[in-house]
């Protein structure tokens, strides 16, 4: 019998740990997906050049939701923002060397973040201020990209002095993405309003961010009950989420029936505050089982948000069922199918229908959102015995929920 050397043992470990690094933002609903920020010079200045810069979402299901986005980067030399619209630097930094005319900005690592919709006009440029808010590809594909343009100085103005920026890093507000650095790309090009000229940027450098789950979140944020019409229940899990200290209400946790339940006026906030639970998940998605038709047979599905820092504006379901070949017709949301790597649809995108239930409000009487699946029954494919009447997995916005273990799942006959 042979034995692994130490310095052997040692180069598995490093292969094991650096596989694991590369595929953790690795996402099979959406390989493709990601976030591209482009950064298109458009005019050189006496001592700089303007440029358009737009983050575009590639992504199929994953958005950026309220408070929005924050982009930051690292000047390659001593750069400053003189102006900008469409978005804001959120600190101007020491321009004390600068005499009369003083930048917007002077930092050496800037953030910018996005304007509100109810910006004065003279502030915006097109495709900007959306509150920081960037739909994803499939839900809303016109609202999935967000720009802002500034004038940069102290910058070389040909494209051969020109540095790019380094360090890009991209926050919803919270980390999640990385970024890879910025790489020089062909021109973009540009089409007119009128669609009869096309113009170019002088320089165009392209910025790829990926999303990471364990970046984001160290425990999942919602969980997944089950019932059915025989009144059978799989509760979400203990401690799907996080556990109670000693059974009482701790910090980050409220009993709805406390006089000090928050009010609206503390949406905005990013930190979790929950209904104290026995799961602990600031979302929790009830899978009902409604009727068995001898042809058909209905789901209804109830989201409710437990949270009372946050509204979940556009939020979508990932849900994934064996039987999604055979949806006759839903109600309440919209619904698109994924199939990205099968040929087989048993992957469902819904999400809600705007100005009706595409906003889920905070913990409280409005949290919760209803929506109902009508499938036909195929006998040769899909039986709804020993459990097969439920998902195999759901996600909340990009997020993967908790589900009740296989044995606790009901037997609907």
């Amino acid at each position: 019998m042979s034995f692994l050397s130490k310095s052997t043992v040692l180069l598995l470990l490093v292969l094991c740990c650096t596989s694991f690094t590369s595929t953790e933002a690795y996402d099979a609903l959406d390989p493709n997906g990601n976030i591209t920020i482009k950064w298109d010079v458009v005019n050189w200045t006496p001592d700089g050049y303007v440029a358009v810069v737009t983050i575009y979402n590639y992504q199929q299901y994953r958005h950026i939701e309220a408070p929005g986005w924050l982009l930051g980067w690292t000047w390659a030399n001593n750069e400053v923002i003189w102006s900008i619209f469409g978005g804001q630097t959120t600190e101007q930094g020491n321009c004390s060397r600068f005499k009369g005319n003083i930048p917007r900005c002077c930092k050496k690592s800037p953030t910018v973040v996005d304007l509100s919709p109810r910006t004065p006009h003279n502030q915006k440029i097109a495709n900007c201020c959306k509150g920081g808010l960037i739909s994803s590809m499939v839900q809303d594909p016109a609202n999935a990209a967000s720009s802002f343009q500034l004038s940069v100085g102290s910058a070389g103005n040909t494209n051969k002095t020109v540095r790019i920026p380094k360090n890009i890093t991209l926050n919803t507000p919270g980390p999640g993405y990385t970024c890879d650095p910025a790489k020089i790309v062909r021109p973009s090009k540009f089409l007119s309003a009128d669609k009869r000229r096309i113009t170019q940027a002088l320089m165009t450098w392209n910025i790829t961010c990926t999303y990471s789950h364990f970046l984001t979140h160290k425990a999942p944020t919602c969980c997944v009950s089950l019932s059915s019409f025989n009144k059978a229940i799989a509760p979400c899990p203990a401690s799907s989420c996080g556990r109670r200290k000693n059974n009482t209400v701790s910090r980050g946790c409220v009993d709805p029936k406390s006089p000090h339940v928050p009010g609206p006026g503390h949406k905005n906030i990013i930190t979790p505050l929950v209904q104290c639970t026995s799961h602990m998940c600031p979302i929790k998605i009830q899978w009902h089982l409604k009727l068995n038709y001898k042809h058909y047979w209905r789901v209804t599905i109830r989201i409710t948000n437990l949270n009372y820092h946050m509204n979940y504006t556009q939020w979508n379901l990932i849900v994934q069922h064996p039987n999604f070949d055979n949806l006759t017709q839903v109600f309440g949301s919209k619904y698109e199918a994924l199939t990205s790597l099968s040929t087989t649809n048993d992957t469902a995108m819904l999400w809600g229908i705007k100005h009706y239930n595409d906003v889920l409000m905070q913990a409280g009487r409005y949290g919760k959102v209803h929506l109902e699946l009508l499938f036909r029954k195929d006998k040769a494919t899909f039986t709804s015995k020993k459990g097969w009447a439920f998902p195999q997995r759901i996600y909340f916005n990009g997020d993967s929920c908790v589900l009740p273990p296989p044995d606790a799942y009901p037997l609907v006959a």
